[in-house]
């Protein structure tokens, strides 16, 4: 009985740790996007990525945002205006795996179309997609080398 007990303890245990989690806590967990999980705050993003979604992020490392001049990096996050404009360029509406990535246009919650390339590895606008299908229970990130900006 008492096995029973700490087999079933252990094994609820497990199911709890195994959550899903969403794009927000997916990506703060990775810790390699503080930046980015900083300029959602900024944009107030971060409950629009906590909902339902389901919603695509092509998602800047801490050194692709490291790529911006500091100065140019710290007016860009107290310009909320801007600064969403940026940060919804790099979400596309729907669950997008990368086996179900083609070439061409796609069109972003900002409004505007990323390009998306798939000769020599996948590339969108001019950034290089370095990791593929981070699944979150409300979407999926794959991570870029370089912020992308809309036009």
């Amino acid at each position: 009985m008492k096995k029973l007990l700490i087999a079933s303890v252990l094994s609820l245990g497990v199911a709890f740790s195994a959550q899903a989690k969403d794009i927000v806590d997916t990506a703060v967990g990775a810790g390699s996007f503080k930046t980015l999980a900083a300029a959602l705050g900024a944009a107030g993003l971060v409950d629009t990525l906590k909902g339902k979604g389901p919603f695509t992020v092509f998602a800047p490392t801490d050194e692709a945002f490291a790529k911006i001049p500091k100065a140019d990096l710290d007016a860009l996050l107290k310009d909320k205006a801007k600064l969403t404009a940026i940060l919804t360029y790099h979400v596309v509406p729907g669950k997008v795996m990368a086996a179900d990535v083609r070439a061409g246009k796609v069109k972003t919650v900002q409004g505007s179309e990323l390009t998306v390339s798939t000769t020599g590895g996948v590339m969108v606008d001019n950034a290089k997609v370095v990791k593929t299908d981070i699944v979150a229970d409300n979407g999926v990130i794959h991570v870029i080398d370089s912020v992308v900006i809309p036009k």
